[in-house]
């Protein structure tokens, strides 16, 4: 079979190797399709702090199930799924609290372990989601659409709140999304108008392209001076961090998903006077049934956010050109099957 293999930063390569072995509780998997997430061009570029060489990428996917022993869950050969590629270690402090997106020895796949960019995997039954009927580019779209759904409801956001989205990549889409299905009133910022263009599209209620507007008062435009009652930050980088307490209402929220790279200094006072809470927001939890659910039931076109499908045999094409995005790619897919 056909796997992607990055055998160090910048050398990546489509190989042929055995099919897998499928080990007592796990299922075949045939890919579908697989999405390449920012982790996955980090890892690529040698940028990933947790990677390590060599490494087959990927943990953003849909699959039909090929072999599967009999299960509880309702699974059977033939069914297109996806899966929770979190793998916790179920002892630590966290796991033993339920929290398992917050292992200590946490291991995702295409990072510390193998991933998805394959022809055929293996996967822990437990971990494989029923699809619902679901198309397979819908459900490859799951697993990045739970990263804001997780963090949206970290933050607890209600009906009617304002909230604010900053950054209008595939994450901070699906942040906003996941705001919409709480109820809220979601105005998302960015530097790129084909990203806002997307993103309002798909459902914002506002778009503010900060590269022409001064954000601060735009958000004061839009609140009557009173601020946001939630700041969802989805780039990483301090200045964006700093513009979330900014612009966030006394006794607002922030929301952290982007991961930041570098030291962000502030007088930390301000949090004090603002009283804000600060939710840090890391994977998924329980969401990909729900998640699923919703999309089903609210019959979301959540397929809006592809901008680009490659076969498996263009994979280093796609991989160099999402690489130097200009702004006009949003989230890509590699077909395998």
């Amino acid at each position: 079979m056909d796997v992607v293999f990055i055998k160090e930063p910048g050398e990546i390569e489509l190989l042929d190797v055995p099919e897998p072995a499928v080990k007592d509780g796990e299922a075949l998997l045939k890919i579908k399709y697989c999405g390449i997430c920012g982790s996955d061009i980090a890892t690529y570029t040698g940028n990933q702090p947790f990677a390590s060489y060599p490494r087959i990428p990927g943990h953003e996917f849909s699959a039909e199930i090929v072999d599967i022993e009999d299960n509880d869950l309702g699974l059977k050969a033939g069914m297109i799924v996806t899966a929770n590629p979190y793998f916790n270690c179920g002892h630590c402090y966290p796991c033993s609290k339920g929290k398992v997106n917050c292992c200590e020895s946490n291991e995702t796949m295409g990072v510390q372990r193998d991933g998805s960019f394959a022809e055929y995997i293996t996967m822990p039954i437990e971990r494989i989601v029923n699809g619902r009927g679901l198309s397979a580019q819908t459900l490859a779209l799951i697993e990045p659409f739970s990263i804001g759904y997780h963090a949206i409801n970290r933050g607890n956001i209600k009906n009617k709140d304002n909230v604010l989205v900053i950054g209008a990549g595939p994450i901070g889409i699906f942040a906003m999304l996941s705001a919409k299905l709480a109820g809220a009133k979601v105005t998302i910022v960015d530097m790129l108008k084909e990203r806002l263009d997307l993103a309002k599209s798909m459902g914002a209620d506002q778009i503010v392209n900060v590269s022409q507007k001064t954000l601060a008062k735009e958000v004061e435009k839009l609140t009557n001076g009173n601020g946001m009652d939630a700041c969802v930050e989805a780039v990483g980088h301090a200045n964006t961090f700093l513009q979330c307490i900014e612009n966030a209402a006394f006794g607002g929220k922030i929301i952290l998903i982007g991961n930041g790279k570098t030291e962000t200094k502030f007088n930390h006072s301000i949090l004090l006077k603002k009283e804000l809470d600060v939710y840090g927001s890391r994977n998924s939890l329980y969401d990909f049934k729900p998640l699923i659910d919703k999309v089903k039931t609210n019959n979301l076109d959540i397929e809006k956010i592809i901008t680009h499908i490659y076969a498996k045999e263009d994979v280093l094409q796609a991989f160099k050109e999402l690489n130097n995005n200009d702004g006009s790619m949003a989230k890509v897919l590699i077909k395998f099957n």
